[in-house]
C-alpha cells in the first residue's frame, strides 16, 4: 500500500507544517530560557538577602536590571532593605484621635474616595473600601510623626502602591522612610524644590537631542506636563500595575532624581510625534500630558539609567540652579545612604566617572550606545559618585523661578 505524504508524521504540509514546528520550538527554547532566566535571578537575590551583612548593592542590581524584582512577594523582602527598614520594629495600630487630631484628614479623605482606578480591577467594594481606610492612616501615621512633611495631591498614589504590594504595618515604614528622604522636597510647605528637580528636564534633552529641545522651547511648553509623572512617580499616570511597580523598584534602587531622567526619556523617546505637533504650547503640552500606556518600560529604564551616568547632577545643576536649594531630597541622599551599614562607596568606579562626558560628546546614540557593567556603574553612581558632587552643586546653586502657577493637576 502507498503511504501518502500527508500520512507521514511531519510531512502533511511540507514546509510550511515543518516551518511551522519550527517557530513552535523556538518559542518553547524562548519560554524556558526566559524561565530559566528569571529562577536564576530570584536565586540571586535571595543569595543577596541571605548575605550577612545583606548585600543590598547586589540587590539594587537586581532591582534595576530587566524585570526587576520579578514578584510582590520578592519586593516584601527587598524594598525593606532597599530603604533600611527594620522589618522586625513596625509602627503599632493608629490610634483612634488620629483622625480627629489631624488638619489633613478632610483632603486626604477626598483624594482616597477618588482614588479607585488605583486599586485592581474587580475586587470587591468591601475589601477596597478596607484598603481605603488603612491607606488614610498610613498617610495621617506619617504626617503626624514628622510635622515638617506637607500633604500635597498625589502622595496618596504612592502610598497606595506599597500598600497593595506589602501591607498596611510594613508600607507605613516603608513609607516614612521614603517621604523624608526621596519625596521630602515635594512635602515642603512650598513647591520651591520641586520646580526645581522639574528644571532638570529641559537641560538632559538638550544632551541628547538639541533639536527636540529647542522645539519645546520655542512651543514654551515648559515642565508642568511632567509633574504629575514627578509627584506621584508615575503611579497617577500608568494604568497598569505591573508597569507602576516596576517602576518603584528601579526607582527605590537610584538616586532620588532618577524619576526625572525616566520623565526626559519618555519626552525623548516620543521625539517624532511631538516635532510633528504645532509648535505652540496648547498642542505639545496636550500631546505630552497624555502618557502612553503601551511604553517599552524595559527600554527606557535602560536608557535612564544610561544617561544619569553620562550627565550626573553635578554636570547638570550649573544650568538650572543658581540659588541656594539646602532642603533637596538630594543634598541629603548621602546621608540616607551612609545611614545604611551595608552601603559602601567603590571608589574605584568614583575615579572612573568623575567627569565621565563633556557636553560636546552630545549624540543622539547616547541612548543606545552599549557599556560595560552598566547596572553596576549605575548602583555605584546612585550610591556614591553622584551625590559626592551633585548634592555640593544642588546646594550651592539654584534658579530663580518662574512666576507661580495654579493648576488642577489630578482630575
Amino acid at each position: 500500500m502507498e503511504m501518502k505524504r500527508e500520512n507521514i508524521p511531519g510531512m502533511g504540509y511540507g514546509k510550511k507544517k515543518i516551518h511551522v514546528v519550527r517557530r513552535y520550538r523556538n518559542w518553547q527554547l524562548i519560554g524556558l530560557e526566559g524561565y530559566a532566566k528569571k529562577k536564576r535571578k530570584a536565586a540571586e537575590i535571595h543569595q543577596a538577602l541571605s548575605s550577612d551583612p545583606t548585600d543590598v548593592a547586589a540587590l539594587r542590581r537586581m532591582a534595576i536590571s530587566e524585570g526587576g524584582l520579578l514578584t510582590d512577594d520578592i519586593r516584601r523582602e527587598v524594598w525593606p532593605k532597599l530603604l533600611n527598614v527594620n522589618i522586625h520594629d513596625l509602627p503599632p495600630p493608629p490610634a483612634k484621635e488620629l483622625r480627629e487630631d489631624s488638619k489633613d484628614y478632610q483632603q486626604v479623605l477626598l483624594d482616597v474616595r477618588r482614588s479607585l482606578r488605583r486599586f485592581p480591577p474587580g475586587m470587591p467594594s468591601e475589601q477596597r473600601e478596607g484598603l481605603q481606610e488603612e491607606l488614610i492612616d498610613i498617610i495621617l501615621y506619617v504626617l503626624e510623626r514628622n510635622p515638617q512633611l506637607h500633604y500635597y495631591q498625589g502622595y496618596h498614589d504612592i502610598v497606595v502602591t506599597f500598600l497593595l504590594v506589602v501591607g498596611e504595618r510594613l508600607a507605613t515604614s516603608l513609607v516614612e522612610k521614603l517621604s523624608t528622604h526621596h519625596l521630602r522636597d515635594f512635602m515642603d510647605p512650598t513647591m520651591d524644590n520641586t520646580k526645581h528637580i522639574l528644571n532638570y528636564l529641559m537641560p538632559i534633552i538638550d544632551q541628547v537631542n538639541p533639536e527636540l529641545h529647542d522645539f519645546m522651547q520655542s512651543a514654551e511648553v515648559g515642565t508642568i506636563f511632567a509633574l504629575s509623572w514627578l509627584i506621584t512617580w508615575f503611579g497617577h499616570v500608568l494604568s497598569d500595575f505591573r508597569h507602576v511597580v516596576r517602576l518603584y523598584d528601579f526607582f527605590l534602587a537610584c538616586h532620588p532624581l532618577m524619576p526625572i531622567y525616566f520623565a526626559a526619556v519618555i519626552v525623548l523617546h516620543r521625539e517624532q510625534e511631538v516635532l510633528d505637533c504645532e509648535c505652540d504650547m496648547a498642542s505639545v503640552h496636550h500631546l505630552l500630558s497624555q502618557i502612553p500606556q503601551d511604553l517599552p518600560y524595559e527600554i527606557l529604564i535602560s536608557r535612564a539609567g544610561d544617561l544619569f551616568v553620562q550627565f550626573p547632577p553635578s554636570e547638570l545643576a550649573r544650568e538650572v540652579a543658581q540659588q541656594q536649594a539646602e532642603r533637596t531630597a538630594a543634598s541629603t541622599f548621602k546621608d540616607f545612604e551612609l545611614a545604611s551599614a551595608q552601603q559602601r562607596p567603590d571608589m574605584v568606579l568614583r575615579q572612573r566617572f568623575r567627569g565621565f562626558l563633556q557636553p560636546e560628546d552630545r549624540t543622539k546614540n547616547i541612548l543606545t550606545k552599549p557599556r560595560t557593567n552598566r547596572f553596576v556603574k549605575l548602583a555605584v553612581m546612585g550610591l556614591t559618585v553622584a551625590l559626592g558632587a551633585a548634592a555640593l552643586a544642588v546646594v550651592k546653586s539654584a534658579l530663580e523661578w518662574a512666576p507661580k502657577f495654579q493648576l488642577q493637576l489630578f482630575p
